[in-house]
């Protein structure tokens, strides 16, 4: 998890929705990603569908039978879905998205099971996953507050400059 934690810290500095993940066979990284959707403007560009593709080249195959991925965060429904047609022996997660209310994991635990994998597990290494989550939609709210207040100063600064033109226009035209 350490490793899917550095990936975080990776997406974090490349301004990506920061989560990481490591895609491990007989205790070897085989795979890692972080979140790239932003950078290869490609909405697919998640972190655990770059770091099965890695672990599937890697391996020659796609069938990950026996890889274990680690993220640093729940999977969302499309890397759900990708784990479970890769076929991952196991996933095990930092923290669960708490925008997902409906626990994406527990809808396709059943297609785990159907193919004899091991339940979706989860961990807490809250403590680094947490900074980094919290910090990078802190810094996107703060540079959004910032460009709406500077876009408000902009229109309120137009706004007081025309004023001012149409004053000198009316003192010139009143002598």
């Amino acid at each position: 998890m350490r490793e899917a934690l550095n990936e975080t810290k990776r997406a974090f500095e490349e301004n990506e929705v920061p989560i990481g993940a490591v895609a491990v066979y007989k205790n070897q990284i085989i795979g890692r990603g972080h979140n790239r959707t932003e950078h290869l403007k490609d909405p697919t560009a998640h972190t655990e569908i770059i770091a099965i593709t890695a672990a599937a080249n890697a391996q020659n195959s796609w069938r990950l039978n026996d890889v274990v991925i680690y993220t640093t965060i729940e999977p969302c429904i499309m890397c759900a879905g990708a784990l479970v047609l890769a076929r991952v022996k196991r996933i095990v997660f930092g923290a669960r998205d708490e925008k997902e209310k409906d626990r994406i994991i527990k809808k396709v635990e059943r297609h785990f099971l159907k193919h004899h994998r091991e339940k979706p597990k989860k961990k807490l290494y809250l403590d680094g996953i947490t900074f980094y989550y919290n910090e990078f939609w802190f810094n996107l709210r703060k540079s959004n507050t910032q460009n709406v207040v500077r876009l408000v100063v902009e229109a309120d600064t137009k706004r007081l400059m025309e004023e001012k033109v149409e004053e000198i226009r009316r003192i010139i035209k009143n002598g």
